[in-house]
């Protein structure tokens, strides 16, 4: 089978063809209809995400396909079901085998495209605003890198969860795509961040995709009693928290690492999923996927991602 493989840890992913795989007694293998990237797989590339398996692997962390054979233990799933795995690699590939406990089925209205643009990106932003930060009706909540993956979930589910949302993004195309999910105020990244949201009253919660200069502000934008999730770095320096003025605004820093709820509370992740495909059904959410490509240009949709010219999603096909 085809498969965008890394052969040796920090080699360069290369499409090329593999073994087809076999499922273990509680796995299943599926035949791999859209996987959705993400920043982490370029970290992958690289061998500096928290959780880079051991080569050699696939990329590709988010995959939505038909089950094609399950292992002897299997008994919720059967060949021919639509599933969606949030798998952590192998998601770009022809086929993949994955545990069976983290497939979750595809409600019939929802597309093979949109299960696979879900999982990470909705689930981060779902997991951090109501499991972790508690977000409330009438709050402020305040996300910059507005119309990345993750950043443009955020708004959306920030405004179903009863939120007002302040979105910062670069760019009027950017702050375009962000007022359609949702955001009641707009920055452009050019701006002054920190007086801008002063001005609006302050924020409440914030979810911050960017980091470095850009999380600075936005922490001294962040009323009393508020709360701060730094979900990621895409502008390429961790900040530094100063302990300090945590105490005198009496501010809570959240860590929220989606992937690991896999590994101590696994069912955080499922009652996110599930409540994500609902919602969905109902038509309250709506994946933005700007590119769909197919496996042969997996590279490029990842440069699509490391030069930020993707809004919302880029999912491939194979």
């Amino acid at each position: 089978m085809l498969a965008f493989h890394i052969q040796t840890n920090g080699a360069k992913a290369q499409l090329c063809n593999i073994d087809l795989p076999e499922p273990g007694d509680s796995q299943v293998c599926i035949q791999i209809k859209a996987c959705g990237l993400n920043f982490a797989d370029l970290l992958m590339q690289k061998g500096t995400y928290q959780d880079t398996p051991v080569a050699p692997f696939s990329l590709g962390m988010e995959v939505a396909g038909i089950v094609r054979e399950i292992g002897n233990n299997v008994r919720h799933l059967n060949p021919g079901d639509r599933v969606a795995v949030y798998s952590g690699q192998g998601g770009l590939a022809e086929f993949g085998v994955f545990d069976a406990d983290r497939a979750i089925a595809i409600p019939d209205s929802m597309s093979f495209e949109d299960a696979a643009a879900i999982q990470i990106t909705y689930g981060t932003s779902h997991i951090a605003l109501d499991h972790r930060a508690r977000l409330r009706p009438g709050e402020t909540l305040l996300v910059t890198g507005a119309a990345g993956g993750v950043g443009l979930t955020a708004v959306e589910i920030g405004k179903l969860m009863g939120a007002t949302v302040i979105a910062q993004a670069r760019g009027s195309e950017k702050l375009k795509v962000a007022q359609k999910a949702g955001a009641d105020h707009l920055i452009d990244a050019s701006e002054d961040l920190r007086a801008r949201v002063q001005a609006l009253g302050g924020a409440d919660v914030v979810y911050d995709a960017i980091g470095g200069d850009v999380f600075k502000a936005a922490f001294r934008a962040t009323n009393p009693e508020g709360r701060i999730l730094p979900i990621g770095f895409a502008g390429g320096e961790v900040p530094q928290i100063p302990a300090n003025h945590l105490l005198v605004k009496n501010l809570t820093v959240i860590g929220l690492y989606i992937g690991g709820y896999l590994k101590f509370r696994p069912q955080i992740v499922t009652d996110s999923f599930e409540t994500l495909f609902r919602w969905h059904s109902e038509g309250r959410i709506k994946p933005h996927i700007s590119h769909v490509l197919p496996l042969s240009e997996a590279e490029r949709g990842l440069a699509m991602l490391r030069d930020r010219t993707a809004t919302g999603k880029v999912v491939i096909t194979p």
